[in-house]
């Protein structure tokens, strides 16, 4: 059994060098801020991208939307992404890629009948999964910081147009 989970390790070691040394692009975490046409507001969140071959990486991102009080109804929405990014083009000033992948998006209503006292209090939530179209660029200005830009269009039930910018950290 420690022969076979000996053997397992080593592989999965050799297959992820050999995608690392195929790709071009380094590994980066960073910070994000967006805006959800759906959700009407702007989220904070975090985002990274790790190569796999080249011209393509995969990247994980979460965005935490800003909760909303509409008339004592009170809304928490939140994103998870796992993204597929391809580059286009990757020069020393920009690289310009295309978006795919999945979404997991969440949302929580809930009412507090403070003022009344008859209405009583309520909460509702829901989650679902959607799909990812967009793209992106990332502006290279020299040193570990890259500032990036992106747009992406979230397939699911009322559908969420999202714009996103932050900056990208080298690691």
């Amino acid at each position: 059994m420690k022969k076979i989970n000996l053997i397992f390790a080593t592989l999965v070691l050799l297959v992820t060098f050999s995608f690392s040394a195929l790709a071009q692009t380094e590994t980066k975490i960073g910070g994000l801020i967006a805006y959800g046409t759906e959700v009407e507001n702007i989220g904070i969140g975090a985002n990274a991208e790790f190569p796999i071959i080249d011209k393509l990486t995969i990247s994980p991102s979460f965005i935490y939307y800003l909760p909303k009080d509409e008339s004592g109804v009170k809304i928490n929405w939140f994103e998870v992404n796992a993204n597929a990014n391809y580059y286009f083009l990757d020069e020393e000033t920009i690289g310009v890629y295309g978006i795919a992948g999945l979404n997991y998006s969440s949302v929580k209503v809930s009412y507090d009948d403070n003022d009344f006292g008859f209405l009583g209090d309520f909460s509702a939530s829901d989650g679902r999964f959607g799909l990812n179209l967009g793209g992106g660029a990332n502006f290279n200005i020299g040193g570990s910081i890259t500032p990036f830009a992106e747009l992406k269009y979230v397939i699911i039930d009322g559908g969420q147009l999202v714009v996103a910018g932050g900056v990208k950290f080298r690691i």
